[in-house]
């Protein structure tokens, strides 16, 4: 199989690897999908001739991103997608949670997305400043 990338499409390419590599198996400590790693460490072992030489490095026999990569900003755009999650679920739950866990229908449907959109309403304007805990004590 070949594919043709120009240079910025293959840099493109890269991040995508990284990030998806991340999102399965940055959580999984030893139990990692390896596939995916070999996937990754392919592509990663292009960039040198590709005159990309500080994108990738060897580490334990393998190529992998380099510090250079990791560290140039690609977990910021990773931090931005959980950031985005986390409210979506976190405003989701709370709203459920509020509507007793009911079942949604169409009879419920449009009020829990309007109690969705409150509590997103609330996050994009304090964050999480204004959750609180009631502990029983």
């Amino acid at each position: 199989m070949q594919i043709e990338l120009t240079p910025k499409q293959y840099r493109r390419l890269l991040d995508m690897a990284y990030i998806g590599n991340w999102v399965l198996n940055s959580a999984r400590g030893a139990d990692r999908f390896t596939d995916y790693d070999e996937v990754e460490s392919l592509l990663f072992s292009k960039a040198p001739s590709l005159g990309m030489n500080d994108l990738s490095q060897r580490w334990a026999g393998h190529v992998v991103p380099s510090q250079a990569f990791v560290n140039g900003g690609i977990h910021e755009a990773i931090a931005d997608y959980e950031d985005s999650v986390f409210f979506d679920i976190l405003a989701e739950e709370l709203a459920r949670r509020d509507m007793d866990d009911a079942p949604i229908d169409e009879n419920n449907y449009d009020e829990l997305n309007r109690r969705i959109d409150e509590y997103m309403a609330e996050f994009e304007l304090h964050g999480t400043d204004n959750v609180q805990v009631e502990r029983d004590v």
